[in-house]
């Protein structure tokens, strides 16, 4: 994998078990006693709720959507089955079909079946890109995940909105372990609207980065965000032609021959 793909997959705390084979398994009355960590939980159950609820959630099966305008997923959240396709730096298209529980698929390299070491390289990519970009869509549903620690912290004003600050953190977890992040809970919406994080490859003393979360709608059942902006920078991460759908053909997930998704997504 090359070094400008490895430093966008580190944009994400990379959770494994957050991310995104197990249901919800957590609820606000496990937690006994009033204090920061009860805190946190009555906020994630505000935006669950927002959001669609758990139920919306567990729900959902099949979500396709474009990251960044240069790579699309389609996930079948049931069967663990993942596509994923776009365009190398260099033009090259790819198109990889992985299982995401084995890690296990086949790749092709400008339509092409790649073999070896080009092969692995692919499906290595395509596990890396689904663990990040859909950390960048789905976070707050994942909030409970095994492995997530939250902590309130404190109210923050940012512009005339003064946020819960929500510290996660995760035990043991993940690729990057040592991440650690800031969620900032509108009051008003019960919605995400920003988050920061502090990577565990950060240098001493380096600030968060800061990103918001926003352009908020519903697909399906389920609300999610399409445009994160980053503090600072003109620098945008879209996500584009979002869908949730019921039913998706087989060949989706099994044939890397171009697609013809269903006119109605639920």
């Amino acid at each position: 994998m090359n070094s400008n793909f490895r430093c966008r997959i580190r944009i994400s705390c990379l959770c494994l078990t957050a991310l995104l084979l197990l249901p919800f398994t957590a609820r606000a009355n496990d937690l006994a006693s009033e204090g920061p960590d009860h805190r946190a939980e009555t906020l994630v159950e505000k935006t669950l709720q927002a959001m669609g609820g758990e139920e919306a959630w567990d729900a959902t099966r099949f979500i396709s959507f474009s990251f960044a305008g240069f790579r699309t997923h389609h996930w079948d959240r049931e069967l663990n089955r993942h596509r994923l396709e776009g365009k190398k730096r260099d033009g090259d298209s790819y198109v990889v079909l992985l299982d995401l529980e084995t890690r296990e698929g086949s790749a092709w390299l400008n339509g092409e079946v790649a073999q070896g070491t080009a092969a692995e390289e692919l499906l290595e990519m395509a596990y890396g890109a689904w663990i990040n970009d859909t950390y960048w869509l789905v976070m707050p549903y994942k909030l409970r995940d095994p492995g997530v620690t939250l902590k309130y912290e404190d109210k923050e004003k940012l512009g005339e909105v003064t946020y819960d600050k929500v510290r996660m953190t995760f035990d043991g977890v993940g690729l990057t372990p040592g991440d650690t992040y800031w969620v900032y809970f509108n009051p008003e919406t019960g919605l995400v609207d920003h988050w920061s994080y502090i990577l565990e490859s950060y240098e001493e003393g380096r600030p968060p980065t800061f990103w918001t979360w926003e352009g908020w709608q519903r697909f399906g059942k389920v609300m999610l965000p399409t445009e994160h902006a980053q503090a600072g920078s003109d620098r945008k991460l879209p996500m584009q032609n979002v869908a949730v759908y019921d039913d998706l053909p087989d060949a989706v997930f099994e044939s890397p021959a171009a697609i013809s998704e269903p006119d109605d997504p639920s």
